[in-house]
Parts: C-alpha cells; structure tokens; sequence
C-alpha cells in the first residue's frame, strides 16, 4: 500500500478530498500529510446545504492529527470556499475536523479521553500541547457537550457552593441529585445566581421541581420562594450541613474548656479536636479506648458531643408526628444544657425546623453534590491551579457535567 493511500484510509478521506503527498521529516520527528481534491468538485454551504461550484480557496490550514507510532502527524490543506446567494462567500465544512478547531476529530477525542483521566499539565505532556491548547479542547468539549443537552426536568435538586479560590469567592452549584451531574454553575453564592438558574427554565421545568437540598443560607432560600411553586413545601435543610452546624458548636465548647483547663496546666483536652467532630461509629479505631476514656470524663465538650450525637436520630423517624416530638426532646435538652455555643446552634436549627422535617415527605440530602464537591476538590488540586475562574467552570462541567463531549 502506497503511503497517500495508507494515509488516505488513516484519516477516514472520502472523494473528492484524496490524500496527495506524504512526507516523513525524521529530524523534526513528525509526519505531514496533504489534502487536495479536483476543481471540478462542488461543495455544500455549511448554512443553508445547497451544493455550489468551488468560488475559491481560504489560506492553507494545518490541524495536528494522531501520532504516526512516535512521529507527531500534521494535515495540511487548503479550505475550499464557496459563493452562496444567501449567506455569502463561505468555507465550506471539511470532515476531519470542527470548524475553527486546529486537531482533527480524532485527535481531539484521544484528547478528551486523556483530560479526562489525569491532570492538566499530565495531558500537556502525553499529548505533547500546550496548556492553552489542552484547555482550548476541554473548553470546546464543554461547549459542545452542553449545547447538544436536551432540556430536562430534574425532579430534585442539591443547591451548594464551592470555594473558588482564596478571599472568600465561591461558585454557586445547582445538582442533579438522581443524575449525580452538575446542571448550573454561577460566580458568587448570592441571591441572583440561583435565580440565573430558575430564570432559564420553563415553567414546566419549574413545576417538575419536587424537592430542592440545600443548607441554611438565606439567599438561596429567597430565590428559590421566589421561583419555585410551592417552595415553603419543596426545600429541605440538608441533613449533613445541620449536623455540620452544631458540630462547629461542639468544637467552640471544646476550645473554650480546653483554654480554661490549660490555664490550670490540665493538658486532657490537648490532641482531642478531631475526636469530637466523629460521629460514635467513625472514631478511628486506634483511638477509641482514648475516647471513650475522655467520655467518662466530666467534661462540658463530653455533654455538647452527646448532644449533637443525639440529633441524627432526627432523621431516622418515619412520621413527622414522631419526629416532631423527638425535636421538642432535643431542643430542651440543647436549651437547658448551660453550654452557650449548643443553646445558640439550637436556636438556629429551630428557626428552620419547618424545612427541616420537609425531609420526611422529601428524603433527599446534599450527599450526592457534596460527593461531586469532593470531585470538584480533586479537579481544583489536579489542575494545579486556575488562571481564572471560569477554566475552574470548564473543568467542573468537564468532569461532571454529564455531558457528551466528543465532536462527531
């Protein structure tokens, strides 16, 4: 088999375009291959279709295809245009590659595969990129992945924030909790960017919506009553963010006592943060006996942890009657206990019981889009860091987006 007819099958060339010269640079390390065809070929407008005799040619082109073995692959060809009557001189659609793309199809669906797979700066080397072009592809992937997506309606959603970067600036994510994919991200967490997300869907989007997980934040709690049909009955507090709330007040209990018994050059407390912050069955085994040797100790951060510990049984009740009176129990236990940081994380928590105990007609949790912020801090440590903030936006549509990213 000739060299242009290997290369011709290679790349997938169909008449008129034929693979005219190869070329096989080994001190370069890279293969050029060109593409021509007959000047008696017509051509479609890529706008409107209609066939048209060749008007003339824009600038050679190169695009960066797949390695030949360890040879870089470079085609080149000049990009017929054509005079249509109603869109004008136009180029034409070659079939190796996307319009404005400088890598072939194939080459950028090896591209999306190894993005997908490892960091960014590990991609730039396999693939033998720059960081620019590695981005440019993951960008165009997003683009085309999150044109070609359907409208849906998701049933239930998980609304959270992420730190973007340090000095408190966060990225507002809206979730598929029975997908497990990332629908809307948006600059900030305030108000108007949930309401970015409700004011593009239709209404009958919006009534699909059942139930909507999310923590005590007031800006979001506003734009969803103020998009969402029946929302005093659809938001609920997620469960995790309450229980992470009094868990911070159970860590306020202990620096507190801690100081006060350092001050007398009692050293129990010393070591023992992470401790109370672990729920009864995840105290890591190594240190259980020290644990349960603290509990039977007569300390204040002692009661505060039993307390938070009592709470999760909120969540294990059937009918909200049941609950109810189980709340009532613990919110006088918490009131009455003589720890300031537990009584106040308990005023919070009544505040916004309502929406809590939604949870019982609507069983859902932030679970899912706190596993995908996980993903999200991977994503964040892999890229080795953000030129801005919108490639942290590619890359988290990249990864979770749910999106089909490759070109056709």
């Amino acid at each position: 088999m000739q060299d242009t007819a290997l290369y011709q099958y290679l790349l997938g060339l169909k008449s008129p375009w034929t693979v005219s010269r190869v070329q096989l640079n080994v001190t370069g390390q890279c293969v050029d291959v060109w593409a021509e065809h007959p000047e008696d070929a017509v051509w479609a407008c890529p706008h409107c279709t209609k066939t048209l005799p060749l008007y003339d040619h824009a600038e050679a082109r190169t695009w960066r295809h797949l390695d030949s073995c360890q040879f870089q692959t470079h085609l080149h060809a000049r990009i017929p245009r054509v005079a249509c009557g109603e869109h004008g001189v136009v180029q034409v659609t070659v079939p190796w590659a996307e319009p404005r793309s400088r890598f072939t199809r194939l080459f950028e669906r090896l591209a999306i595969d190894v993005l997908g797979q490892c960091t960014v700066t590990g991609a730039t080397k396999i693939l033998r990129l720059s960081w620019d072009e590695a981005w440019g592809i993951m960008a165009r992937a997003v683009t085309r992945g999150r044109q070609r997506k359907a409208p849906k309606v998701v049933h239930r959603i998980g609304v959270d924030e992420k730190a973007a970067a340090k000095g408190h600036k966060y990225l507002t994510l809206v979730c598929d909790l029975d997908e497990g994919t990332v629908e809307h991200i948006a600059e900030d967490r305030t108000q108007e960017s949930l309401d970015g997300y409700y004011a593009g869907l239709t209404q009958a989007q919006l009534d699909g919506i059942e139930a909507v997980a999310m923590d005590m934040w007031e800006p979001y709690i506003q734009a969803t009553r103020a998009r969402v049909p029946a929302a005093a009955e659809k938001i609920v507090f997620d469960r995790f963010h309450i229980m992470g709330h009094v868990g911070k007040a159970v860590d306020t209990v202990r620096k507190q006592e801690h100081r006060a018994l350092m001050a007398s050059g009692d050293e129990t407390l010393k070591g023992s943060k992470y401790l109370w912050l672990y729920s009864r069955e995840n105290v890591p085994a190594q240190r259980r006996e020290e644990f349960n040797t603290l509990r039977r100790q007569e300390l204040k951060v002692g009661r505060a942890w039993a307390i938070k510990e009592a709470l999760r049984c909120l969540w294990h009740y059937v009918y909200p009657a049941s609950g109810w009176k189980f709340w009532k129990r613990w919110y006088f236990w918490a009131t009455h206990s003589r720890l300031e940081p537990i009584r106040k994380a308990a005023e919070t928590v009544r505040r916004h019981i309502g929406n809590i105990l939604t949870y019982y007609q609507h069983p859902v949790t932030n679970a899912m889009s706190e596993g995908l912020n996980s993903q999200i801090q991977k994503i964040k440590s892999m890229a080795c860091g953000f030129r801005n903030i919108e490639h942290f936006k590619t890359a988290i549509y990249f990864h979770c987006g749910g999106l089909d990213r490759y070109p056709c």
